[in-house]
């Protein structure tokens, strides 16, 4: 399939039942619009929104889908509402995602993460409607030995923060329900690894295009860390065409489980402080405005993902570059603060996206 760029298939979602955690959050929200465009009956499961604005209050998720509040470490309630949506597929995305965060609470972010994960896996057995779960961890989950080398699935895993640690352990938890018990089922397991996507709606703390958003907003100084800290940065629509494309090789193939990279090219991989100067082209009188937060606790400084193999087997290819990228990042912002409808702002990046403007 190398060579090929595939587009999530409207006509294989058109109907299907969707289980999505995490719609409440920034990529499980632009996951969930996505899914209603394409005609899916989604039920989510999720915790209230953590952020004030958030997008699935600003771009109204909950239209046309099934919301529902769960916390991911319940087991009987997880359980239970996967009894009473009998899914087909399973989007998994609910987690605790802030690398800072964890510092502050690791036992939330492991119980988040690992039971979690484990929680939800464990529901599927014997759930005889489910036959394909992806599971989201993230491009932190590899041991980072700090090299200028592209991590590629087979690579060890590790994490010397909580929050990459705990999705590290996660994709072992993953393993070992599809090795011991789904895959016997007849359910594809896989797990996709992404990270550091920007796009319109991220109101989270400690990233640095929505940190930059707020403060050029208010006119102030923005404050970031680690400048020279190089990212695999991408679109968020990128790694969830990606979940997507995933989904439906598996539904056909399910010998194809495993691990997946979803990124941009390697060469792409950017550093905090370019990807800041070039989102400030909406606000040139911040181009320079900005001042180095010394006072953090440890983060990679070199991450990339080798993405070969969602290319070659499942014909992901990355679609906008990092330019187009945050330029569509700033533009979404710039027109939702001018008064924009935020969910008509996403649909049209979407079909941006999938006509591959």
């Amino acid at each position: 399939m190398e060579g090929v760029v595939m587009h999530p298939n409207a006509s294989f979602w058109r109907g299907k039942r969707v289980l999505l955690t995490g719609h409440t959050g920034f990529k499980g929200g632009w996951l969930a619009l996505w899914l209603q465009r394409l005609g899916a009956e989604v039920t989510g499961l999720a915790l209230v929104p953590n952020t004030t604005p958030s997008l699935f209050d600003t771009a109204r998720v909950s239209d046309g889908m099934c919301s529902r509040l769960c916390d991911i470490r319940d087991a009987t309630a997880v359980a239970h509402l996967m009894q009473e949506a009998q899914p087909e597929l399973v989007l998994h995305l609910a987690a605790q995602p802030l690398v800072r965060a964890s510092y502050r609470d690791p036992l939330a972010t492991f119980s988040t993460n690992v039971m979690g994960t484990a929680n939800l896996l464990e529901s599927l057995r014997g759930l005889a409607s489910v036959r394909v779960a992806v599971m989201v961890t993230t491009d932190k989950v590899y041991r980072n030995l700090e090299h200028a080398y592209p991590y590629r699935e087979d690579d060890a895993l590790g994490g010397h923060d909580p929050y990459s640690a705990s999705k590290a352990a996660s994709e072992l938890v993953i393993a070992s329900y599809r090795d011991a018990f789904l895959a016997q089922q007849g359910v594809a397991i896989a797990s996709a690894r992404a990270g550091n996507v920007i796009g319109g709606g991220d109101w989270s703390e400690d990233r640095l295009i929505p940190d930059a958003v707020r403060a050029w907003q208010a006119g102030q100084t923005l404050s970031i860390r680690s400048r020279q800290a190089i990212r695999p940065w991408q679109h968020v629509l990128e790694p969830l065409a990606g979940y997507l494309r995933l989904a439906e090789v598996l539904w056909e193939q399910p010998e194809l489980a495993g691990a997946y990279n979803f990124g941009p090219p390697t060469h792409e991989a950017a550093t905090v402080e370019k990807v800041m100067k070039m989102a400030s082209s909406p606000y040139p009188y911040c181009a320079t405005s900005y001042q180095i937060n010394s006072s953090h606790p440890h983060e990679t400084a070199w991450l990339a993902l080798e993405t070969a193999k969602a290319r070659s087997v499942l014909g992901v290819h990355p679609r906008w570059t990092l330019p187009q990228a945050v330029a569509r990042t700033m533009d979404w912002y710039v027109k939702q603060h001018a008064g924009a409808d935020a969910r008509e702002l996403c649909g049209v990046d979407i079909d941006s996206y999938e006509s591959n403007e």
